[in-house]
């Protein structure tokens, strides 16, 4: 098959560079190689059967038309300050300005005009007072949410727009590798599980999201493609009441909360808050049962779930974060017979397990029907741990109850994204004609910022076709 632009992967970054391809008037011929299925066609049957069936031959969660947006809580971070390391990249203007130009396509496609964080500015100025108290930074980021039921009809609508304009999407499809020669990438081979077949390209973008970062971390290693180990996350979903989180729910919607707690002082974060929202199960390869959340735009729990996340960065003489992540995984995985694992943090303090029985009886009661009540610590390395409990202690200053014996932790809350391609500002890697792109090259995190490297990808594309 000959394409003049092939996109692995059908997540954000490879569907905005087909996107602006398209605005652009380019004529190109454009191919998409996503190894799930389309929007209309992935279901999680958890729904159902209320446990994770471990979907084969991967996770409809994760793996489909626009990645884990589909299934996700649909928020857009509208500030460059958020979403990843591109703007060292291109600058901090030329991010921002392509933010706001991603995001009026997501409204032309149906988002909700509403964005939260803009209103109460002096609730906004006494939630940073009591941030800075306790030592922690507030970031200053719009949201727009669009809602886990949203974000499918968008991305269900941006999926036939794409098709309707002449974009041939290879669903089922898994990219095996690329063609080299002489150092210049010349297309991908692909495998539709019946036979593999040669797709020939003048460029070739990767885009295959954290789900695919692994994949991308050992093809650079086999075909020398410069990459530098970057950052991974490693952490738990934080579950509380909505009364405890209330007025940050009210006034910020996402708080963006940044500490460096002793001992150690790595960076932790706060992450992914979904009021009224429910804490979810994605399986990667290896059947990896990762933690995560989300929430809709009209159904509503008791409760309010975000990530608090733990970087870590290695050199010398380990420089594999992601394998070292995936042990962490693994390890509380089996802690939990091949689930998600969950403690209150009172437990945690007073060295004891979490049993089924006391979940039962709290007032906060887990949104995710079975998880596996246990010990967290036995897995989770001492210096994330302590990082988490130090941060967790500090957020009690600015949402009083945060803190509580009841708080629920779930593990493992995992974000692959540590490898980092190395690029210029045209997204050009080491080998001519190969592209990498969103998460999986560690430039961005999140749907708006790889988004808007689509954007730039397809503005680029564009101009040499």
């Amino acid at each position: 098959m000959k394409a003049d632009v092939v996109i692995v992967g059908a997540g954000p970054a490879g569907i905005f560079t087909a996107l602006e391809l398209l605005k652009k008037g380019s004529r190109q011929k454009i191919v998409m190689v996503e190894k799930g299925q389309s929007i209309e066609n992935r279901r999680c049957p958890k729904h159902q059967t209320n446990k994770c069936m471990n979907c084969k031959p991967y996770c409809h969660i994760t793996t489909g038309f626009s990645g884990a947006g589909a299934f996700s809580d649909g928020k857009l971070s509208l500030s460059y300050e958020v979403g990843g390391d591109l703007p060292t990249l291109i600058g901090t203007d030329l991010a921002q300005e392509t933010i706001n130009y991603a995001d009026k396509i997501y409204l032309d496609f149906g988002a909700d005009t509403h964005i939260e964080g803009l209103e109460y500015p002096e609730d906004r100025k006494e939630i940073r007072k009591r941030a800075i108290q306790a030592g922690l930074k507030l970031v200053d980021c719009p949201i727009r949410h669009m809602g886990t039921e949203k974000a499918h009809d968008i991305y269900l609508g941006i999926e036939r727009y794409l098709q309707e304009n002449g974009v041939e999407i290879l669903f089922g499809h898994e990219c095996r590798n690329l063609i080299l020669e002489n150092d210049v990438c010349k297309g991908v081979t692909v495998s539709d599980r019946r036979q593999d077949f040669e797709i020939s390209a003048k460029h070739t973008v990767v885009a295959t999201g954290r789900r695919g970062a692994d994949w991308l971390e050992k093809l650079c290693a086999e075909h020398n493609i410069a990459h530098a180990p970057g950052t991974v996350d490693i952490g738990v979903r934080v579950e509380v009441r909505n009364e405890v989180m209330e007025m940050v729910n009210r006034v910020l919607y996402e708080s963006k909360l940044v500490g460096w707690p002793k001992p150690f002082k790595n960076k932790v974060r706060t992450f992914c808050q979904n009021p009224g929202g429910f804490v979810s199960q994605e399986n990667y390869d290896n059947d990896l049962a990762v933690v995560n959340g989300h929430s809709y735009k009209e159904f509503k729990s008791d409760n309010t779930n975000l990530s608090i996340l733990c970087s870590h960065n290695f050199s010398i003489p380990f420089n594999q974060p992601i394998a070292y992540a995936q042990k962490v995984g693994e390890l509380t995985n089996m802690l939990a017979n091949g689930q998600i694992l969950v403690q209150r943090f009172g437990d945690i303090l007073d060295g004891k397990r979490t049993w089924q029985k006391e979940l039962a009886q709290s007032n906060i009661r887990p949104t995710l029907p079975d998880v596996v009540a246990g010990d967290i610590t036995a897995a989770m390395p001492y210096r994330a741990m302590m990082n988490i409990i130090n941060f967790i202690q500090a957020m009690d200053y600015v949402v009083p109850g945060f803190a509580s014996y009841e708080t629920l932790l779930y593990s493992p809350e995992l974000k692959f994204y540590s490898n980092r391609v190395k690029m210029d500002t045209d997204f050009n890697t080491s080998l001519q004609g190969l592209h990498c792109l969103g998460d999986s090259s560690g430039w961005t995190r999140g749907l708006m910022m790889s988004s808007a490297m689509g954007v730039l990808m397809g503005r680029k594309l564009a101009e040499e076709g």
